[in-house]
C-alpha cells in the first residue's frame, strides 16, 4: 500500500466525528491524492486534460474512498454551469410575468438557462430553495425577496447575486423608481380635486410597499393633502376587498393601492356598496397588469417597466458572474409612467 493510500486509511475521511459513514467530497479526494481539487475535477470529467498516470491515480483514490457525484455536483464548485436562478415570491401574480420574461430572454441571449423558483411569500421557503440550488448555478436574481438585508448580503458573498424590485446596500439592486411614480400619481389626484388620499398597503415585509408609502407622504406634504394608511394586507383582490370594508368606515375621495390587484378588489367592493368610481372616489393602482383594461371602470395605474426590470437584473448578474465587480455597486432605478384611465376624475380646469 502506498504512503498516500495509508494516509487515506489513517485519516478516514469518509467517517464523521460520530463514526457514521458519510459521503466523501472532492476535497477529500484531492487531499488524499495529493493534488488540487481542480485536478480531481478534470481527471474525473475530462481525463484528456491531465496526465494519464495522474488521472489513473485520482480515479483509484476516488474509488477507494467511495466518491460518487453527478456531473452537476462535481463541476459546480469549480466551473461555470451556464445556469441562473430567479426566485419569485408568487409565480401566479401577474406582476412577475413580465419580469420573468425579460430575465429569461436576456439569459437565453447570453447562452444561459434560467431556473424559476416560487417561494409563496415565505422567507423560510426562499432560504431552503437557495440552499438547494446555489451549488449548481452561476448566479441568482432575488425578486421581491422576503429575507433580511443581512441575509441577502451573506448569500451575495457566496454567489453573484442581484436583487430585483428592492434595494439592498452593498448588493447590486434593480427597481422601479417608486417614489417618483407615486409623486406623479399624487399630483394627478390633487389636480383632479382630491383632498384626502387613503393608501391601501401591501405585505408588511415588502420593500416596495415601504417606498410607495414614503413617496405618498412626501408628496402629500408638498400638496397639502391628508393621507392615511390601511394595512398591511394581502397583495390580492381579496386583500383589496378587505381594505375596502375598512375604508367604508371612513371614506376618502382618493385611493392609491399598493398594486393593481388590491385596487381592483377595492373598486369592485366599494361599487357594490353603492359608491361611484370616480365620482365619489378616484382609484389608482400600480403595475399596469392586463386586468386594468378589463375592469369597469378601467383602472388608472402606474406602469412599471416589468420586462426591462427583469432584463436589467440579468445583465447585472452576468457582469458579476464574469467578475466585473465594482467596489460599491450602484442601484439601478428605472422610471415608471402614469396611465390615466376611467377610475380617476379628469384634471380640473383652472379659471
Amino acid at each position: 500500500m502506498s504512503d498516500r493510500r495509508a494516509a487515506a486509511k489513517s485519516d478516514e475521511p469518509n467517517l464523521s466525528a460520530a463514526g457514521m459513514l458519510k459521503h466523501p467530497t472532492i476535497y477529500d479526494v484531492a487531499r488524499v491524492a495529493g493534488v488540487a481539487p481542480s485536478t480531481v475535477s478534470r481527471a474525473l470529467s475530462q481525463p484528456g486534460r491531465v496526465r494519464f498516470d495522474t488521472a489513473e491515480h485520482v480515479r483509484e483514490v476516488a474509488a477507494e474512498l467511495g466518491y460518487r457525484s453527478s456531473k452537476i455536483e462535481r463541476e459546480a464548485p469549480l466551473h461555470r454551469t451556464s445556469m441562473l436562478a430567479m426566485i419569485v415570491a408568487d409565480i401566479s401574480h401577474p406582476v412577475f410575468f413580465g419580469m420573468i420574461r425579460g430575465a429569461e430572454r436576456t439569459a437565453a441571449y447570453a447562452g444561459c438557462t434560467m431556473l424559476v423558483i416560487e417561494t409563496q411569500e415565505s422567507e423560510t421557503a426562499e432560504i431552503d430553495a437557495l440552499k438547494r440550488v446555489l451549488p449548481a448555478i452561476d448566479g441568482v436574481v432575488l425578486t421581491s425577496s422576503r429575507m433580511s438585508d443581512s441575509a441577502i448580503r451573506k448569500i451575495a458573498k457566496q454567489k453573484p447575486l442581484v436583487v430585483l424590485n428592492r434595494m439592498v446596500d452593498q448588493v447590486p439592486s434593480v427597481a422601479c423608481d417608486n417614489i417618483e411614480a407615486i409623486r406623479r400619481a399624487t399630483e394627478h389626484l390633487a389636480e383632479s380635486g382630491v383632498h384626502a388620499i387613503t393608501y391601501l398597503a401591501g405585505p408588511q415585509s415588502s420593500w416596495a410597499d415601504g417606498m410607495r408609502w414614503r413617496g405618498l407622504r412626501e408628496a402629500s406634504l408638498k400638496l397639502n393633502l391628508r393621507v392615511r394608511r390601511i394595512g398591511p394586507g394581502l397583495p390580492t383582490m381579496r386583500g383589496g376587498a378587505a381594505s375596502a370594508r375598512e375604508w367604508l368606515q371612513n371614506p376618502s375621495d382618493g385611493v392609491i393601492a399598493y398594486n393593481d390587484l388590491i385596487a381592483i378588489g377595492f373598486l369592485r367592493t366599494v361599487r357594490s356598496g353603492g359608491h361611484r368610481v370616480p365620482e365619489d372616489v378616484s382609484v389608482i393602482g400600480f403595475d399596469n397588469i392586463v386586468d386594468c383594461e378589463l375592469v369597469e371602470p378601467r383602472l388608472t395605474t402606474i406602469a412599471a417597466p416589468l420586462v426591462s426590470l427583469g432584463s436589467a437584473a440579468v445583465n447585472h448578474l452576468l457582469k458579476r458572474s464574469r467578475h466585473e465587480r465594482a467596489a460599491e455597486p450602484e442601484p439601478t432605478l428605472l422610471p415608471a409612467r402614469l396611465v390615466i384611465r376611467d377610475s380617476t376624475r379628469p384634471r380640473l380646469r383652472r379659471r
